[in-house]
């Protein structure tokens, strides 16, 4: 594979660094691939929260799609803040049209501080334009749990919902983050529904509060790794991976939750 792989992220900055198109950016640099970007909003952001929103507009939104696309070819797609309705339609219009590849919906509903980062409206338009155009669709359990309109407190409901949410959308799921049945608190599982059958991708819990970035960063690396010619099953498994190393690296940056070191793989060679 000569081709440079590149892979476009659509979503919303972060300036503090951490999270958002920064940290998209970051991960895609950091797993090989060459990232472009469309700014949805910006923020007033730092690792304690976000004092600050000001969306763009879905026409600017589009233009940035649209530019970007018609002279750099597009080998995976990863949506994170879309803020509102407005801009989902937008999105999940410009992905149609240009046909852009291999999309990965980060939904992107609440700051980790739990600041709100998509209104009502914008739920139901990504239920109904976006994640219908997905190869995956990442959630949280809140996310999951919004999603699918389900409560989630353990394994078996999240299973659940995973199954309820590729019903209503078609989409291939990841939820991230819920307990392992009988481990203990000690491990954390990512569960991944293609329609067909469950993969449970198990991963150590780290003591930290240095997480901030840390659903962005895991859509992000499964759509470097789908640009990167991986199978769904093993960019899940590699994007886990990257990112319990990038945890267990974290910056103790600021005085919340600090950012993840997106580099980790290098500065450890």
């Amino acid at each position: 594979m000569n081709e440079r792989r590149t892979a476009l992220t659509i979503a919303g900055s972060d300036s503090s660094g951490g999270a958002g198109i920064q940290a998209d950016l970051k991960t895609f640099a950091a797993l090989g691939v060459y990232g472009t970007s469309a700014v949805t909003a910006v923020t007033a952001q730092n690792t304690m929260g976000v004092s600050a929103v000001m969306a763009v507009s879905a026409d600017l939104v589009t233009a940035q799609i649209e530019t970007v696309a018609a002279d750099i070819p597009i080998h995976a797609t990863k949506t994170g803040m879309l803020f509102n309705a407005a801009i989902v339609e937008a999105v999940g219009a410009a992905i149609d049209a240009l046909e852009l590849p291999l999309l990965v919906v980060d939904p992107v509903m609440l700051a980790k501080s739990g600041d709100r980062l998509l209104d009502d409206d914008g739920v139901r338009a990504m239920c109904a334009e976006l994640l219908p155009r997905a190869l995956v669709v990442t959630p949280n359990i809140p996310e999951a749990e919004i999603l699918s309109g389900r409560t989630i407190g353990s394994i078996e409901e999240v299973r659940a919902a995973a199954e309820e949410i590729h019903q209503r959308c078609g989409a291939a799921v990841v939820i991230k983050g819920a307990h392992a049945q009988d481990t203990g608190d000690n491990l954390l599982v990512d569960l991944l529904f293609d329609g067909e059958r469950f993969t449970e991708y198990q991963t150590s819990r780290i003591a930290t509060r240095n997480t901030h970035g840390t659903g962005c960063t895991f859509a992000s690396a499964i759509a470097a790794r789908l640009a990167l010619g991986d199978s769904l099953p093993e960019a899940v498994a590699c994007a886990q991976s990257y990112v319990a190393g990038a945890i267990g690296h974290a910056l103790p940056i600021g005085k919340g939750h600090g950012p993840l070191d997106h580099f980790w793989k290098t500065r450890s060679a």
